[in-house]
Parts: C-alpha cells; sequence; structure tokens
C-alpha cells in the first residue's frame, strides 16, 4: 500500500484527469491511497496535519528538493526493497512553504526529482507516473524505456 499526502486540492481539471488517470493504473498493482490536507501559511498547523496522517508502520519517503536524486530503476529499487520491510510507504508532499525541520527529521528518505520547482498538482502527477512507472519496471512489463 502506498499513501501519498499532499497539502492542497487540485483545481484543476487537467491535473485531476492526469492524477486519477495514474491512481487507477496503480490500483492495478497496490492500494493507493492519496491524502489530501488543507494548505496553512503556518507549516507547524501543516506539519500536525502531516503527523496525524501518517501511519506509524509506514516507511516515510519525504519529497525534498534538497533530498537524493535517483533515476526510475533506482526508484523501483527502493520501492521494491521498501516493501520487504515495510507494509506500507508514504510519500508527503509538503506545502508551498516547505516542511518543518520535524518532518525531514522523521522521513527515512529524503527525495528530489529536481532542483527546479514544480506546481504542487503537476508534481502530483509525476510522482504518481514515476510510482507506475516503477510498478511497471518491478513486472518486467513494457512502459519504461
Amino acid at each position: 500500500m502506498i499513501d501519498v499526502i499532499c497539502l492542497g486540492k487540485i483545481k484543476e481539471l487537467y491535473l485531476k484527469e492526469l492524477i486519477n488517470d495514474y491512481s487507477k493504473r496503480i490500483g492495478k498493482y497496490l492500494k493507493l491511497n492519496i491524502i489530501e490536507l488543507q494548505d496553512n501559511e503556518n507549516i507547524k498547523i501543516e506539519e500536525e496535519l502531516i503527523l496525524k496522517n501518517i501511519d506509524k508502520k509506514s516507511y516515510i519517503i519525504l519529497l525534498d528538493i534538497k533530498g537524493k536524486m535517483i533515476d526510475s530503476v533506482e526508484l523501483s529499487n527502493l520501492i521494491d526493497k521498501t516493501f520487504i520491510s515495510y507494509p506500507k510507504i508514504t510519500f508527503i508532499i509538503g506545502g508551498s512553504n516547505g516542511v518543518t525541520e520535524n518532518i525531514r527529521n522523521i522521513a527515512n528518505y529524503r527525495l528530489s526529482f529536481s532542483s527546479m520547482t514544480f506546481p504542487h498538482g503537476l508534481f502530483r502527477g509525476i510522482l504518481l507516473e514515476q510510482i507506475y512507472r516503477s510498478l511497471k519496471i518491478l513486472n518486467n512489463e513494457s512502459y519504461h524505456k
């Protein structure tokens, strides 16, 4: 099972469609739960909301611009190895003001897709696409090039 904790709601229809498409694709392989939390200018309030939604048995991957950059095959290997020891992976996409140091400290892994900044809705779609790509790689199915 994978949880994706994210701040803010998606307003744009094309992004909702992108997210729904990859959510359905991922659903053929495992249970995906997207947890949308209310964004707030105060990151301490966001921290409380995030912490309330993290399963204690979960491996936490924080999406962090200062995290480690890996390729798609390495992400698939990370997902595969993590499920050996953990029943759930939780990805956290912070709000527009980032996350608190406490959230950084509880993360088992800090992952960066780029040093660029992306709109949150678009990035959510990119994350789901990469999770889907990882699952295709792990199942030796064509998609990844």
